[in-house]
């Protein structure tokens, strides 16, 4: 096995430390791991918590800052956070506005927050929870019942931070959050396996020459395995696999996303092609974002999200943001 990590039992740990030391606006504790924006609770406004498995950085910790997250709860690699570390983020943001929970739709993380919003209410804390499933490739699959948590968990964050920022109400963060889970569509396809610190070894068999269409952010299986493509290929395949899904009246965000192991250079490329499909299909694009943010260690792959956005959501996407994984406006 080589990775940079001492041993495969305090990789989180480490890279919380680690986290620490680069960023002093944040509150890293790593012992009850939570990441939290150093100036919480900011008086008047709504706090947004989310996490997840740690392995999928820059999502959540980076996306914790002015802008986007109060907090973020990592769990161990690939697994979910409990809900104490829920509970404790969201004691310490809540200023009395309340607090939204973004929760992918993983089995793990929708217990542990129905968990923790109980245990938080009964705290005297306001929550609200919106659930991410943008994925397309399948239904269900071996982390969940129903679609998949994806890309489009970095545009509901982005967006609803920006309406809590503004000190909209917790009812308006919520249903700004609601609205951009509903007009996303994900679809993702693998390069090559991902291999966990714990197993050392690729998580499932993807032979040489071949990839897979549809996998998920922990390496679930997709909708179909063929021989490689080229980026134009699978350009086509993911693209048109969103759109049987979704028909955009308006124009859209678009995150062409890697999954841990992809250069930018084929980032790039792979994001020309994406531009080239849905010109060809008459989808207009507002914005665009390339690179790895919602990533599966280090697997090689990409993941295509699209957004379709209002002059309202495309103005609170442009709203400054600053945290150490996404940064703009200042």
């Amino acid at each position: 096995m080589r990775m940079l990590i001492n041993v495969a039992e305090t990789v989180v740990a480490d890279a919380l430390r680690g986290m620490a030391a680069a960023h002093p606006e944040l509150t890293v504790d790593v012992d009850n791991r939570v990441i939290v924006r150093r100036d919480a609770p900011v008086a008047g406004k709504v706090a947004l918590v989310s996490g997840g498995g740690s392995g999928h950085e820059p999502l959540h910790g980076g996306f914790v800052g002015p802008g986007m997250l109060s907090a973020a709860c990592p769990g161990e690699v690939f697994t979910s956070p409990v809900p104490d570390q829920m509970v404790r983020a969201a004691a310490a943001v809540d200023s009395g506005a309340g607090v939204l929970f973004v929760v992918k739709n993983y089995t793990g993380d929708v217990l542990n927050f129905d968990m923790a919003a109980e245990l938080a209410e009964d705290e005297g804390i306001r929550i609200a929870k919106v659930l991410v499933d943008d994925d397309v490739a399948v239904t269900d699959s071996l982390f969940t019942a129903g679609r998949r948590g994806t890309g489009a968990t970095l545009f509901v964050e982005k967006i609803a931070g920006a309406a809590a920022d503004e000190g909209q109400p917790l009812e308006r963060v919520e249903a700004v959050a609601r609205q951009v889970d509903d007009n996303s569509r994900s679809f993702g396809v693998a390069l090559s396996a991902v291999t966990t610190p714990a197993k050392g070894s690729p998580t499932f068999d993807l032979p040489d020459g071949e990839l897979e269409l549809g996998i998920g952010i922990h390496g679930e299986p997709g909708r179909e395995r063929r021989p490689m493509m080229t980026s134009g290929e699978i350009a086509d395949f993911a693209v048109n696999a969103i759109l049987e899904d979704m028909n955009p009246r308006n124009p859209v965000l678009l995150l062409v996303n890697g999954m841990g192991a992809t250069p930018l250079l084929e980032l790039y490329g792979f994001n020309a092609e994406v531009h080239r499909v849905l010109a060809e299909r008459g989808v207009a694009v507002a914005r665009t974002l390339v690179g790895n943010y919602v990533t599966s260690l280090d697997m090689a792959g990409a993941s295509v999200t699209l957004c379709q956005i209002d002059e309202e959501l495309l103005r609170l996407w442009d709203a400054p943001v600053n945290t150490p994984g996404l940064r703009w406006g200042l």
